[in-house]
């Protein structure tokens, strides 16, 4: 008689297709066990996301079956699942931006649906965050709030939903260190009472770190599946590409011969941009930037540190001309550019790899390469309706292809049928075409796989040692280390600490980020890189019109 235990739920020969031909599963057979963490792993297209949204009622399978303790069931619709106890925390947030944190909670509740108690649920929705660490605001207003902040908001959704089997997918990307910990805990609590984890992410050390077993998806199919205490990264990524194909794992140096030179950090140059005591407003009215000082010189990365929220974006806005400071100067090329349009921003060379590229960079209904062409910034000045140059978008993205080796997705699928990683990369690959003078890169590896993250890892090393300034913003803190010249810590929008990346501890730098740690007060030093080089008046530069 056997003794294995029943599973939660089991796929049966699960088979997803998508206009066009696609297929995006194809025969899955999946057991997923009450008490236990199961990791799905594979590349971007891989079929994950569709696996999982099939599973939730997001999707409806053209084949096969789904068994609940043993017994069929049909899950058409969200609803049906969560009525089965299926929850899931998506990549792209399933949130109503103009309600509040309180009332996109209370229509996943199911008892507060007939009579809402702000208050109580407000509490409730206090607690779980406890729980996690997050600081969440019941008031707040979803557009108000930071992708890594609605994300939160999302998980405590998902987990006053009483599902059984809570699918997360992503869910580490925009959580600190200590966070990260503090979720692995809750998977160790959800556990211990006996519910079902799904973890969808593709970094090995995470799985290795959380998951009892493992699933690996190539092409829509399952190539294996073990035990954590099987699995090793190296194996698992061979598992993804391929022995042969096999990039290098986590940690490990792509070949020396494909790097770019040493980066000489911008010795000797003056900055290309500069913030001075600068101060802007958030989108709720408050200051999302507090007297920010700070500058980035050709040639090097500065690497921004910080909890999501921490005023990240606001940065960003300023760069691009999005947001206005209310006091304080910004430079480019000494010039002064405060008061510049977006436009001018973009004239002078500056690009931006956003937060959210599907919702601030993207058109969803158009092709990828309709998309790859709203880089193009001299249409209003060629005759006639067509004034897009065809030709050069499909030249430039042989240079991106030909330089950097960015593998893109076809070229006349529309946008919206893409994953969040190829989006990233589409958009990454359009910014680099107009061969920026500073690139804002926020979050550029987020939700790649561990090849095009090896793929982001050179393009801005090789962006570096064209002469670039680099502003890249991640919460990975051995990402920021491994690629950045000079550190930044932003804390509830000011600049806590600046550091060399090289001298960077991880522990006081995670501590800074949460304010766990008073803000550190660093003497000058040129073998640290700690201070900026100094301002040697302005360059030549013509404003743009």
């Amino acid at each position: 008689m056997s003794t294995a235990p029943r599973p939660l739920l089991a796929l049966r020969g699960i088979t997803k297709t998508f206009p066009g031909g696609v297929v995006a599963n194809e025969e899955i057979d999946l057991d997923l066990f009450a008490g236990e963490v199961h990791a799905i792993l594979g590349e971007n297209g891989a079929g994950k996301s569709t696996l999982m949204k099939t599973l939730y009622g997001f999707h409806r399978p053209d084949a096969g079956s789904i068994e609940l303790d043993g017994k069929p069931v049909e899950i058409h619709s969200p609803e049906q699942g969560k009525r089965l106890g299926v929850g899931m925390v998506f990549q792209s947030f399933m949130l109503i931006p103009a309600l509040s944190v309180v009332e996109n909670v209370a229509l996943a509740v199911p008892d507060s649906r007939i009579l809402l108690n702000k208050g109580r649920l407000a509490a409730r929705i206090k607690e779980v965050a406890a729980r996690y660490g997050f600081s969440v605001d019941p008031s707040a207003l979803i557009w108000q709030l930071s992708p890594g902040d609605q994300q939160k908001v999302e998980i405590v959704k998902t987990l006053l939903a009483d599902a059984r089997l809570l699918i997360f997918d992503e869910p580490t990307s925009v959580l600190a260190p200590h966070e990260v910990d503090g979720l692995y805990q809750v998977f160790d609590r959800l556990k211990a009472d006996g519910l079902g984890v799904v973890f969808i992410t593709h970094k090995m050390r995470e799985v290795l770190s959380c998951a009892d077993r493992i699933t690996v998806l190539t092409r829509g199919r399952i190539t294996g599946t073990m035990l954590r205490a099987e699995a090793t990264e190296r194996n698992l990524v061979q598992m993804i590409f391929g022995r042969d194909n096999a990039p290098p794992t986590e940690g490990e140096p792509i070949a020396a011969a494909t790097l770019p030179a040493e980066a000489t950090a911008g010795v000797g140059l003056p900055p290309f941009v500069e913030l001075r005591d600068v101060v802007a407003a958030d989108d709720r009215g408050g200051n999302g930037l507090k007297h920010v000082s700070l500058a980035i010189t050709p040639g090097e990365i500065l690497g921004i540190a910080g909890v999501s929220g921490s005023g990240q974006k606001e940065l960003g806005d300023v760069l691009m001309g999005l947001r206005r400071p209310r006091a304080g100067t910004v430079l480019v090329d000494g010039v002064d550019a405060t008061r510049w349009s977006t436009r001018q921003f973009l004239k002078a060379g500056v690009a931006s790899v956003p937060e959210d590229p599907v919702a601030a960079s993207v058109v969803a209904g158009m092709s990828v390469l309709q998309n790859l062409a709203l880089g193009d910034h001299n249409v209003a000045h060629r005759p006639g309706w067509l004034g897009i140059d065809w030709h050069a978008v499909q030249h430039a993205l042989d240079w991106l292809t030909a330089k950097f080796h960015l593998r893109l997705p076809r070229m006349d699928v529309p946008v919206q049928t893409l994953s969040g990683g190829n989006v990233q990369r589409m958009v990454f690959a359009r910014e680099l075409s107009r061969r920026p003078r500073l690139l804002l890169a926020y979050y550029p590896s987020r939700g790649i796989d561990v090849h095009g993250v090896a793929a982001v890892h050179e393009v801005l090393r090789a962006c570096r040692a064209e002469g670039a300034a680099v502003l890249f913003v991640s919460e990975d803190l051995e990402e920021l280390v491994e690629l950045s010249d000079r550190l930044a810590v932003m804390y509830h929008g000011e600049i806590v600490a600046t550091m060399a990346a090289a001298h960077a501890d991880l522990s006081h730098v995670g501590l800074l980020m949460t304010g766990g740690a008073a803000p550190l007060v660093l003497s000058p030093s040129k073998e640290t890189n700690d201070v900026l080089p100094a301002m040697t008046g302005p360059a030549e530069l013509r404003v743009p019109a």
